[in-house]
């Protein structure tokens, strides 16, 4: 296959398990017509490695924690808000991290207990507040002003939620501003480093018995480890120091967030959690002892390397001596990509028509979606394989962030999207068998009826009535 499948990705070895199943998925994806006239692009996604994934965060932690630690590992829904996918991760021992209302539904949907679920978010309503606290959903405060909300509500009603509050640790950020959520004036949390907020957290805890857990997230991409460690170990810290004020082991929790950057560059996974998980053990060993529990909030970590978008290309032209492939893919899959290209570089493989990698000599080209303005760009100046009417290219990891955050551009349709597995994998579920790879619907192709049904189709004559 040609383009980025062997470039660059900062150590270790390509998952060649991975790619060989993700080759023969795009294949069968083709000889068993997920693609059509009518529906030219679908998103896959890795069973098999959505699993593995989860595996690899358990034992990363089991290994630095001793037997019987409390730990619970929250999917970040936000980074891949489908059912099916949360189910999956259900049955792997994954709870939900939620920031909406939206997304608290979707982790109830499928099946995940409020006991493993936890509900952040900078903006949480009175009415969000209040169903969480009936449900038992662990909450972390945001502010000041949301804790004086639940001191009200506990106070008129017992509860089982679990209760922190989350600091900035204000450690600084990382390459890409708008994911950095630890810099001196962020949004998020009560800013640690403030005149008097130390004294204020601290005061607010022995104030409030029933304030259990602290909670922090420095940012994610774009995020150096040494940093998320620093405000992990930051946290910790802080827990130490309040637990000596107040006498006893009150923040028995600590919620060290998510956030592990991916490697876009290449089939490697680094960071891993296992890396990770290490060094926080070094920069903060006590935090490891048996005497916290710990909740993480991973996405984009789990589900990157386990989506890809697949799109035939409609078109092959030329421009200023150039060659254009016009796809099916591009902004309202890959909206991050298109508008920040410089950060969210994605890497493409070439397919032929029958979704075989495509060979032959690389010709620098670039991918381009459908969406009528011109920047609307997968690739740019990237060196292919010569794409040709007919051809298919495939945008690697993109599970979290990409072909789920559908963006309506054109009222461009949501594309299907199907979770896939060998046939030899008895626990992948699913119907179809082409190339063998048996095929899971997660969520259906949009129809051109349903576009218009969201865009008002039942309001029609509303406007003209006034």
């Amino acid at each position: 296959m040609g383009g980025d499948r062997t470039m660059g990705g900062g150590g270790g070895e390509p998952d060649l398990e991975r790619v060989a199943r993700r080759d023969d998925a795009v294949r069968a994806a083709v000889e068993h017509g997920l693609l059509t006239p009518g529906h030219p692009i679908v998103a896959l996604l890795d069973v098999p490695g959505i699993r593995a994934s989860a595996a690899a965060l358990r034992a990363a932690f089991d290994a630095v924690t001793p037997p019987g630690t409390p730990v619970l590992h929250a999917f970040a829904v936000k980074a891949t808000p489908l059912v099916p996918v949360l189910r999956l991760l259900r049955e792997q021992g994954i709870g939900a991290e939620v920031a909406s209302p939206g997304e608290l539904a979707l982790a109830r949907a499928a099946g995940i207990p409020p006991a493993r679920t936890v509900l952040d978010s900078p903006a949480k309503t009175l009415a969000e507040l209040r169903e969480a606290l009936a449900l038992g959903v662990a909450i972390n405060a945001d502010s000041p002003q949301e804790l004086d909300r639940i001191d009200a509500m506990v106070r008129s009603a017992a509860t089982d939620s679990p209760i922190g509050l989350r600091v900035n640790p204000q450690v600084g950020g990382g390459s890409i501003e708008a994911l950095s959520t630890a810099t001196a004036t962020s949004k998020f949390g009560v800013a640690l480093r403030d005149d008097g907020a130390r004294a204020w957290i601290v005061r607010a805890y022995a104030d409030r018995p029933w304030l259990t857990r602290l909670h922090a997230h420095s940012g994610s991409q774009g995020m150096p480890l040494s940093l998320m460690a620093q405000g992990v170990a930051e946290t910790y810290a802080l827990a130490e120091e309040i637990n000596r004020h107040v006498g006893r082991r009150q923040v028995d929790t600590i919620d060290i967030g998510g956030g592990l950057p991916v490697n876009f560059g290449s089939d490697t996974t680094t960071p891993t959690y296992a890396q990770y998980a290490r060094l926080l053990a070094e920069v903060a060993p006590g935090l490891f002892d048996g005497r916290y529990g710990l909740v993480t909030e991973f996405g984009r970590s789990l589900l990157a390397k386990h989506g890809t978008v697949l799109a035939r290309v409609e078109y092959a032209k030329s421009a200023g001596g150039r060659a254009v492939a016009i796809t099916h893919a591009g902004v309202q899959v890959a909206t991050r990509t298109v508008y920040a290209p410089g950060a969210w570089p994605l890497r493409i493989a070439a397919y032929d028509a029958k979704g075989r990698p495509k060979t032959g000599p690389d010709v620098v080209q670039d991918v381009a979606g459908p969406a009528c303005f011109a920047g609307d760009l997968l690739a740019e100046g990237r060196a292919l394989p010569l794409l040709e009417q007919g051809d298919h290219v495939a945008a690697l990891d993109t599970g979290a962030y990409y072909f789920a955050h559908h963006y309506g551009y054109n009222s461009l349709a949501r594309p299907g999207i199907y979770g896939f597995a060998p046939t030899g994998d008895d626990d992948a579920g699913g119907a179809g068998g082409e190339g063998g790879m048996r095929f899971a619907v997660v969520r259906g192709p949009q129809t051109l009826d349903e576009i218009v049904a969201e865009s008002g189709g039942a309001h029609g004559p509303s406007l003209t009535a006034l």
